[in-house]
């Protein structure tokens, strides 16, 4: 009675019809077949399953994709033979993926002179103002203590608008600051976030130790004991119970006579002068912070001014090389007069 139900074929042919390409044209079929990121046991081309295919043995032209790309810059190593780039790591559309080129390359590629500058100079601002959101991170505590002292702190308090709080507040902020910088936050080269944010937390470790440090030497004073020796914050020595007991004597004196680093010497005197201005009336240990911050500075501004000056020589070799070509601009021309 299996008329009744429409079917005119017997149960031997039940492999058929679980055949999806049966109906397909052949070529059709084929393609199908190679690309398909399923693969369909059939009864005409039966394919190996899942636990025993390997990419290389289910598509040719993933097999020549991967011969193209492998010991190229872009294998992932992970994964040999497959574009770094891939949205497929099993290997599909490798063939595809062996000439991808992301679109920031190429807008990279396209961009003017006039770009490039801006976009070493603007790095290098962002660069400082993250270190602004950075340590106002780190002193989240602080901040927060200003907060509550304002919401419900005591009536003297709050009529001395919270002076201790925002003053603890802006010593952390500034010290993050100084520490960011010496530990080279400032640096404007292309680093994964994870290296700027172990940079962070190792600037917050370091203000607390210092913190530590001065409440130790601030006991072992009061009680009459001697000063307790402190490894140096930034540098490998070690500091003597001399030294460790000036930490906490600010810098006097005309700032003239404040002396700088030896990576410092050889500035400008209108530059060293603001340098000694910001390191007057800090302690000996808060000077040492600061000048490391500003060696890391102008060791950030040369970077930049490596990469300008980088940027001005591929200009000039372009220019150049259009005016041996008989191919100079307007542009270049008005430029070679002025000298640039």
């Amino acid at each position: 009675m299996g008329w009744l139900w429409g079917s005119g074929k017997d149960e031997n042919s039940e492999s058929s019809n679980t055949d999806p390409f049966k109906d397909l044209d052949p070529s059709l079929r084929e393609f199908l077949q190679k690309e398909s990121p399923v693969k369909y046991n059939t009864s005409e081309d039966p394919l190996p399953g899942p636990s025993t295919t390997t990419p290389s043995q289910s598509s040719p032209a993933y097999s020549e994709a991967s011969t193209q790309t492998s010991g190229t810059p872009n294998a992932n190593p992970a994964f040999p033979g497959v574009a770094s780039k891939s949205a497929y790591p099993d290997g599909r559309y490798a063939h595809l993926w062996s000439t991808y080129t992301p679109l920031s390359d190429i807008e990279d590629a396209s961009k003017t002179d006039q770009e490039k500058l801006l976009d070493v100079l603007n790095g290098f601002k962002d660069r400082k103002a993250q270190i602004g959101r950075a340590a106002i991170e780190n002193c989240a505590d602080e901040q927060w203590a200003v907060s509550e002292c304002y919401r419900s702190g005591k009536i003297t308090d709050r009529l001395r608008l919270c002076h201790a709080e925002n003053r603890s507040f802006e010593r952390c902020y500034n010290m993050q600051a100084r520490f960011l910088k010496a530990l080279g936050y400032l640096s404007t080269y292309d680093r994964p976030p994870e290296v700027d944010e172990q940079i962070q937390m190792h600037a917050d470790t370091l203000y607390h130790r210092m913190l530590d440090q001065e409440r130790l030497a601030k006991e072992a004073k009061d009680a009459g004991l001697p000063i307790p020796t402190f490894p140096s914050l930034i540098s490998s020595t070690k500091s003597t119970g001399d030294t460790a007991s000036a930490k906490m004597l600010p810098a006097t004196g005309p700032a003239s006579e404040i002396p700088l680093p030896q990576e410092l010497q050889d500035l400008k005197p209108e530059v060293k002068a603001q340098f000694r201005e910001r390191l007057k009336g800090l302690s000996s240990e808060e000077r040492e912070i600061e000048e490391k911050a500003m060696v890391m500075e102008i060791a950030a501004g040369e970077t930049v001014g490596k990469q300008i000056g980088q940027i001005y020589a591929e200009t000039g070799k372009a220019k150049q090389l259009r005016k041996e070509q008989g191919k100079e601009t307007f542009g270049d021309k008005i430029s070679s007069l002025f000298g640039w």
